[in-house]
């Protein structure tokens, strides 16, 4: 049986993926500033002119590197598994699910490059702040309709909430990454659990009588 005949859309499909999946590996081993055309090129069996007729540079690719990173977090905030117990309980549950699906990401180390690259080059800054802001706009949703069906009300905007809680979260994940024994999953978890509770459920304050 001869096999299959790839149409040339095909084809350059097939070999953007494979250029994709090696810079993905590379990236992750040597870091994006270590990692050379050359390195990807020689990994995926390609030649530099594979590379530049799929991708316009390494930050090109980096882009979409990320860009898939987002779209996994995303789908993780969406997965967040229901729960039927009190709303202080289904935030723990909430927050567990984040955390873990958040520290089996393997692209962390590479946004952590990515926006020191972004201080230099503010096109690159644009693309990966367009990224960040689709995960928060995710996050805030979520936000939103947890605390709706809970029947409590915002303390804070909900994108507010979203930058602070996703921020504390990279932050952690940072300091795990410097000191693994000091910033442990649940030590992580136990904090922004924490954090969510006295933030999210904290009782409104009350009004002072002299301007009731």
């Amino acid at each position: 049986m001869k096999p299959e005949r790839l149409s040339h859309a095909r084809r350059k499909e097939q070999t953007r993926e494979r250029l994709y999946r090696a810079a993905r590996t590379m990236f992750i081993e040597k870091g994006f500033a270590a990692t050379s055309v050359e390195d990807i090129v020689e990994a995926a069996g390609y030649t530099r002119g594979a590379f530049y007729s799929n991708f316009r540079s390494k930050q090109d690719l980096l882009t979409e590197l990320l860009r898939r990173d987002a779209a996994e977090a995303q789908q993780n905030v969406q997965a967040i598994p229901e729960d039927g117990g009190t709303p202080e309980q289904s935030t723990v549950c909430a927050i567990a699910h984040f955390v873990r699906s958040h520290r089996e990401r393997e692209c962390f180390p590479l946004w952590v490059e990515a926006y020191l690259l972004a201080r230099r080059d503010s096109a690159f800054q644009e693309r990966v702040h367009a990224l960040r802001r689709e995960t928060l706009l995710q996050v805030s949703a979520h936000i939103r309709t947890r605390l709706t069906e809970s029947d409590h009300a915002l303390p804070l905007r909900a994108d507010a909430l979203a930058l602070g809680f996703v921020s504390l979260c990279d932050g952690m994940q940072l300091f795990n990454m410097c000191d693994p024994q000091g910033a442990t999953d649940q030590s992580i978890q136990t904090m922004l659990a924490e954090f969510a509770s006295s933030v999210l459920y904290r009782q409104p304050m009350e009004k002072n009588t002299a301007d009731a």
